[in-house]
């Protein structure tokens, strides 16, 4: 904790402030500093958790980065998913990451869809976003996830702010990595259109769903999975 301190910025912290972030839980830490941490704590399971447990976004950030997610219980991860803290940032990454790498991922991301907590909403959805980018179209249950794009379809505009930009992504992600289903990703793009996500005081934008499968159609990428989705 005292090395991430020592690398934070003030610069960093107002941006993260003006993203959401809680003023008392950041020092500000850049991504290329947190990566340098996490190569010289790379391996150790039970800091990570540690770091996790403090609340503090950047200690959170790294936590997600270092941990195993396969060798996590499912209690730890119900922990993690309870313990975001309202940060977004973690919901959708530092929880979801670990969740993606756990066999328990699929199941408990359904869970936490059904949630009436925001940013568990959020974890569900973006690890069930990373699943389909890193696994195999013949190992997905291809119903399951049609289904899915069905929800998304029906809900999205109606959902929670935050909720919204997650089953958003989830759409594009489809689209991009799930070649069986990418023409029924591009439909259901077509009928949602844009979704209106209230991102604070920030710049950042929600992307189109049917423009963001269209660019990575032209990437020369389309259905190609990825090793992890960790950045």
């Amino acid at each position: 904790m005292d090395e991430l301190k020592a690398c934070g910025k003030e610069s960093y912290r107002k941006t993260f402030i003006r993203h959401g972030i809680p003023a008392d839980r950041t020092f500000g830490v850049s991504n290329p500093d947190l990566k340098a941490i996490a190569k010289s704590i790379k391996g150790q399971q039970e800091l990570a958790l540690q770091l996790f447990s403090t609340g503090n976004m950047d200690a959170m950030y790294l936590a997600g980065i270092v941990i195993d997610g396969a060798k996590m219980t499912r209690d730890q991860l119900q922990s993690w998913v309870k313990g975001s803290h309202g940060i977004v940032v973690i919901a959708n990454y530092s929880v979801a990451w670990p969740a993606i790498e756990n066999e328990d991922g699929w199941n408990l991301a359904l869970e936490w869809i059904a949630s009436d907590d925001e940013m568990t909403q959020c974890s569900g959805w973006s690890t069930l976003s990373g699943i389909v980018t890193v696994t195999a179209d013949e190992k997905l249950d291809l119903d399951k996830v049609s289904k899915l794009l069905d929800m998304v379809q029906r809900d999205v505009h109606g959902a929670r702010n935050r909720t919204k930009s997650a089953m958003n992504t989830f759409l594009i992600t489809v689209g991009c990595y799930v070649l069986p289903l990418n023409n029924k990703a591009k439909e259901v793009a077509k009928s949602v259109g844009a979704v209106t996500v209230d991102m604070g005081d920030t710049d950042c934008k929600t992307k189109v769903a049917s423009d963001a499968i269209s660019k990575f159609e032209g990437s020369g990428k389309l259905g190609i999975k990825r090793k992890n989705v960790r950045c």
